[in-house]
């Protein structure tokens, strides 16, 4: 399969405000808006800057302490930028960095493994990256912390767009329960992340279509909540 989907543009098109790539189809009127934590309020802050995220919301962390979400509205370029949050992860300290730790206790990240994507490293790789790129669901939140290399998860928007995040070094994305994604690699073919989860792991994906479950239901009642 190739490491990258067509149709995504990396130059004229994407976001400068929140490095984004925004697809062909979605243009600059993109999904994704960047926002920040308020003074005082910690890595986890929500669009009004105070508290953790609502469960459902597509977060990424980034080093510089900025947190983006897919909530179905484009951020307004004119509105200001709040001053980034204090607390920041440290990939190469991940073993014993306080900041994950902090995180995984706010959001109960019981279990944790590390995987490794690359032809010399992944048994079936070839098979595993196709299964990867097929478009589907969990049932539950799928948590990645990438400890090094890169790649892209794709995810729907409210109007069925797809929006490319770029995740690199540093970077930790949590992809709500029932949200259609995928995931591929740049042309750099590997990454390291870390896989943490609430309580026991269940790897099972739901392939689309699979708007029957409750899962999917309940995301898509948070998206118009959030429209």
């Amino acid at each position: 399969m190739p490491s990258r989907a067509p149709g995504w543009l990396a130059g004229p098109g994407a976001c400068r405000a929140c490095s984004i790539a925004a697809s062909g189809d979605v243009g600059d009127q993109h999904a994704v808006r960047m926002l920040s934590a308020g003074p005082g309020s910690g890595r986890w802050g929500c669009a009004g800057g105070r508290g953790a995220p609502a469960r459902g919301a597509l977060v990424v962390e980034s080093p510089g302490g900025r947190r983006r979400e897919a909530l179905g509205t484009p951020r307004d370029p004119r509105a200001g930028r709040r001053p980034p949050p204090q607390r920041q992860l440290d990939a190469d300290k991940h073993e014993n960095d306080p900041e994950l730790e902090k995180i995984r206790k706010e959001r109960n990240y019981s279990w944790m493994d590390i995987i490794t994507i690359s032809k010399d490293k992944l048994p079936n790789y070839e098979e595993k990256l196709r299964m990867f790129y097929e478009e589907h669901l969990h049932v539950d939140e799928e948590i990645r912390y990438i400890l090094d290399g890169s790649g892209y998860f794709d995810v729907r928007d409210k109007d069925e767009k797809w929006i490319r995040i770029f995740m690199e070094k540093g970077d930790m994305i949590t992809l709500p329960a029932g949200i259609y994604h995928r995931f591929t690699l740049d042309e750099k073919n590997y990454v390291k992340a870390m896989r943490l989860f609430v309580g026991q792991p269940v790897w099972t994906a739901y392939n689309r279509p699979a708007d029957h479950l409750e899962a999917r239901g309940q995301y898509v009642r948070f998206l118009a909540q959030t429209a």
